[in-house]
């Protein structure tokens, strides 16, 4: 009976125990998070202001009512990053906040409301605005990237992709307002690839069959513009003075 009391006392202790603790895991959830109780990790290139600038946080807003998801989806396509984690924490309490930057590999340029934004382009073709690039992730980049906008990234994803693992050198990607793509190689000069954005992988193989010909051939004309619109009949321009 002894025993049995004391095992009963025991689980007692403990319930209230769990029942204390539980109780004060839900205070702290409730308390109040200002923009101090903001710990960055990943990245120093941003404080807690730029993230409350560029978040619909409004503070002080209490801990469980912050929705992580969306703050994650808000800090990562505002401030082009690769990845964000947002995670609710009571010891120490605050809200932390995990930033992975983006690799650029060009430099980049896009129009907004008229005016021009500088900025670099990663593999995936994303945008990164100049003041949300992490300065060592910055290289020598040889490739500039004009008329940059969301629904082009796909095709210059592919583009920058592939010329990585290719022989010809692309130095400038260009897209006109309404989509038509030229570029510019270093050799091939000038080359129109159109509005087709599934010709894009065929294009390019054309341009690496064309550049290996011509130097086989030596070929010594200048050439002024390669249309490649139609890949299955390209059509070559040369410069005549």
């Amino acid at each position: 009976m002894k025993t049995q009391k004391r095992i009963n006392n025991r689980n007692f202790l403990f319930l209230i125990l769990f029942s204390f603790l539980l109780c004060l895991l839900s205070l702290k959830a409730l308390k109040k998070v200002n923009i101090q109780d903001i710990i960055i990790s990943g990245s120093k290139l941003f404080s807690q202001n730029d993230l409350v600038n560029n978040s619909s946080l409004k503070f002080p807003i209490r801990l469980l009512f912050i929705k992580t998801n969306f703050l994650e989806n808000e800090l990562k396509q505002n401030l082009s990053l690769k990845n964000v984690s947002v995670t609710r924490q009571l010891f120490p309490f605050g809200l932390k906040i995990h930033l992975s930057t983006r690799t650029p590999i060009a430099f980049g340029e896009r129009k907004l409301n008229e005016e021009k934004i500088s900025g670099f382009i990663d593999k995936n073709g994303i945008f990164i605005d100049k003041r949300n690039a992490d300065e060592k992730n910055l290289g020598k980049f040889t490739i500039q990237v004009f008329g940059w906008k969301e629904e082009f990234r796909k095709t210059l994803s592919r583009i920058l992709i592939i010329q990585e693992n290719s022989k010809f050198e692309i130095v400038t990607i260009t897209f006109s307002p309404n989509g038509f793509l030229t570029i510019e190689e270093k050799d091939l000069k000038t080359i129109h690839l159109g509005f087709n954005p599934n010709l894009i992988n065929y294009q390019l193989d054309v341009i690496g069959k064309m550049k290996d010909e011509f130097k086989k051939r030596n070929f010594s004309e200048k050439i002024d513009i390669i249309d490649l619109t139609d890949p299955n009949n390209p059509k070559i321009k040369v410069f005549k003075p």
